[in-house]
């Protein structure tokens, strides 16, 4: 399968952005993972040196999903640009609210916390229920998981392809099932989301990366 509009700069940039992206996620999987196993309780919220390292890589990790996207928006075959075009949108507005939650919290949650405002805990910790945890989930179990929806249909053609279209589905279904938390009042529940965005898509950029690479060059 030809793709005519899949430039040079495309490949390059989609490659290294899906392999940024891939090692990027390994590293928040481990520091969450170590940041879980830090707690006295599971009640508690992650603290640092672990929550500004998770703050800072979705910082980064995010606006790297965009050039991954703009990469598969390029590589999509005529007839499924609609649906590549909607992925990028989704994961635009998906980067744009995430970014701005993690760099407010990173930046001046602690000083505002620091000035004993009462209220503080309602909106910047990710303690249930808090108007930047609502506001992550959104991002993440919401726009994340329709942008790798609506990116599917453009992997149709050969094994690797269709393993990548699986595993989007797969990953935007987990994100998906995250919402069920919100209503239910359990993050634990909700805690499933994250198999999806920060699990399951691992592979996802991966592949994606791969992908890429073995594109013919234009």
């Amino acid at each position: 399968m030809l793709h005519e509009d899949f430039t040079r700069q495309h490949r390059m940039l989609g490659r290294v952005a899906a392999f940024a992206v891939f090692f990027l996620l390994i590293a928040y999987a481990v520091t969450l993972v170590l940041g879980f196993l830090s707690l006295k309780s599971p009640q508690d919220q992650i603290g640092d040196p672990y929550f500004s390292i998770l703050e800072l890589l979705i910082v980064v990790v995010a606006p790297l999903m965009i050039i991954v996207m703009i990469a598969v928006h390029a590589y999509a075959s005529p007839e499924t640009r609609v649906y590549s075009l909607t992925a990028l949108a989704f994961m635009i507005i998906m980067a744009s609210i995430t970014c701005t939650v993690h760099f407010v919290i990173l930046t001046v949650s602690r000083q505002i916390e620091s000035a004993g405002f009462p209220w503080t805990s309602l909106f910047f910790s990710f303690k249930w229920p808090s108007v930047a945890y609502t506001m992550d989930i959104l991002a993440w179990d919401f726009f994340f998981a329709l942008s790798m929806l609506f990116a599917a249909p453009v992997f149709k053609v050969g094994r690797l392809e269709k393993t990548v279209r699986i595993l989007m589905i797969v990953s935007g279904l987990l994100s998906l099932a995250g919402l069920i938390g919100v209503p239910l009042a359990n993050m634990n529940v909700r805690n499933i989301g994250i198999l999806g965005y920060a699990g399951v898509s691992v592979v996802v950029f991966l592949l994606l990366g791969v992908i890429f690479g073995r594109t013919e060059k234009y």
